[in-house]
């Protein structure tokens, strides 16, 4: 089974990416596969409402990125995302993202029952993650995702630096974790 790992921040090699490097590594000790998309090294443009996607199921008119990221969220059996908090939401880029999945939605919901999960990192402890990681659930369940926190969270929540900070660490192991028992006991139940 194969869990898709997305930093939905801009800046390449920081927090983020940290994070879902270090969720990927985690993922494969559990057992998993883990496939990671960075987007500080795609290139992904914003939806222009042209309906394309809704005339011909599943296609877009616009050409980057996000071409690929389609076909891999599609291929996953969960998805977590990660995002620093940019004025206590998700940055433009990973919102420009999902934006852009809606052809997977207008195609007889592509998402639907995958497992979904959320990682924010703030500047500070209460910086903004839980209004972020709420951003990021409102489109796994628009995409019809089974969304899971950690034990009794909303998921990872994060002050960076993230190699400093011993608490977010173990919300993130925790929110991994949790996946990873959901995604066990589902199993393949829903194609």
């Amino acid at each position: 089974m194969k869990i898709l790992c997305m930093s939905g921040s801009p800046t390449k090699d920081g927090n983020n990416d940290k994070i879902i490097n270090y969720v990927g590594d985690r993922i494969v000790a559990k057992g998993f596969d883990a496939e990671k998309i960075f987007i500080s090294r795609s290139k992904i443009g914003y939806c222009t409402a042209c309906n394309l996607c809704k005339k011909e199921l599943g296609k877009c008119s616009i050409k980057d990125s996000m071409d690929d990221v389609r076909a891999k969220l599609e291929d996953a059996d969960a998805i977590i995302v990660s995002s620093p908090v940019y004025f206590g939401s998700v940055t433009a880029q990973i919102k420009a993202l999902f934006d852009r999945s809606l052809p997977l939605r207008r195609n007889n919901f592509k998402l639907k029952n995958k497992i979904g999960a959320a990682i924010a990192v703030g500047g500070s402890r209460n910086g903004g993650q839980e209004y972020t990681i709420q951003a990021i659930h409102s489109w796994m369940n628009i995409s019809g995702m089974i969304v899971v926190g950690d034990d009794s969270h909303f998921g990872g929540i994060v002050e960076a630096p993230f190699e400093n900070d011993d608490v977010g660490r173990k919300t993130v192991d925790a929110t991994v974790d949790k996946v990873c028992e959901v995604l066990k006991k589902i199993g393949t139940m829903y194609p």
